[in-house]
């Protein structure tokens, strides 16, 4: 993350200059990921394949229109803290901390399965997000709260597809996108146990790689 080089000039009544420039920082890179989430799920509209392709390619269009909605929100709510929202792929690329989707063409089921670790790799930066705000700007928490009442309920849908009778996730051990595709997908066989260095893996992408 590359925070601001000095304090806005001028925020929102009741915050110093520096609290809301924390708050710019903080929602910068709430909004690259989002705007990256948004790019991704197109990805993966235009990708999918296999028997529940239709299903699959007409659920994430909706979610895709939400997340550009939460991605705009995120911006104004900089530019009212006296901020300067950055959205170009260029400043994206350049201060995200994760790499881009690692899944390409592939069954429909197996790009359920990566995007559930996107999808958990952006909800727990976005509650960290929340939690650092809510001492500090509460309208910014409830930005942030609202975003996530949505993204839970579109991960809801996504291990919708991923879950047995019994409860459990196909993907419950995958430690990267490509792992968690391969245990999705139509050949999908019961997954192994971890090992330390998968476990490893799995802190990284949710933690680092996939840390939005």
């Amino acid at each position: 993350m590359s925070p601001q080089s000095s304090p806005p000039r001028y925020t929102v009544p009741g915050l110093s200059t520096r609290e809301g420039g924390r708050m710019i920082d903080l929602l910068s890179m709430r909004l690259h990921s989002l705007n990256d989430l948004a790019l991704t799920l197109k990805h993966i509209h235009w990708n999918v394949t296999g028997p529940h392709f239709i299903a699959v390619h007409e659920m994430l269009d909706p979610q895709t229109v939400a997340v550009r909605d939460m991605a705009d929100s995120a911006a104004e709510r900089i530019s009212a803290l006296g901020g300067e929202p950055r959205g170009t792929a260029g400043v994206l690329v350049a201060e995200r901390t994760w790499d881009d989707y690692s899944v390409g063409r592939a069954d429909a089921i197996a790009h359920l399965g990566a995007l559930d670790l996107v999808y958990t790799g952006i909800i727990e930066d976005h509650r960290k997000a929340a939690a650092k705000a809510a001492s500090v700007d509460p309208v910014t928490e409830d930005l942030l709260i609202e975003h996530l009442r949505s993204l839970e309920q579109f991960q809801w849908f996504v291990r919708a597809h991923l879950e047995n009778s019994a409860g459990a996730l196909s993907t419950a051990d995958a430690g990267s996108e490509k792992q968690a595709a391969e245990a999705a997908g139509p050949s999908r066989t019961t997954p192994a146990k971890k090992t330390a260095g998968t476990k490893r893996a799995a802190k990284k992408v949710t933690a680092g790689k996939r840390a939005r």
